[in-house]
């Protein structure tokens, strides 16, 4: 069978104070900023980019959500997967920073397919 995941597109980490974080990866780590603002930044390593989700609770509970991007469109993916046994939670849903749709793995961890925005 094919493979219905193209890479591993994002990586979601949620925050407690976002001016903190996005200073620490620019800063300290050197990565690039491509978007800052109050409850969502990104930021990029190549082609890897780290999603920060302000978050009122310490990154204890959760923790980072790793984003697969699909190969053709997320709803295709998505019947893909459904038909495979993959559960999907929450339905999909759009963001100004793409499609989402959240799954997990086989040990409950949590992961998402994305596609960015057209």
């Amino acid at each position: 069978m094919a493979s219905k995941i193209k890479q591993i597109d994002a990586i979601w980490l949620p925050v407690t104070d976002m001016d903190r974080a996005v200073a620490f990866y620019r800063d300290t780590l050197g990565l690039e900023v491509l978007e800052h603002d109050g409850d969502w930044s990104e930021v990029t390593a190549g082609d890897q980019r780290i999603g920060l989700n302000s978050s009122e609770s310490p990154s204890g509970d959760g923790g980072a959500v790793i984003a697969f991007g699909v190969d053709g469109d997320i709803e295709s993916a998505v019947e893909a997967l459904q038909a495979d046994g993959v559960t999907f939670v929450d339905g999909l849903s759009e963001h100004p920073w793409g499609k989402i749709a959240p799954f997990k793995d086989s040990e409950g961890n949590d992961l998402q397919l994305y596609q960015p925005p057209a």
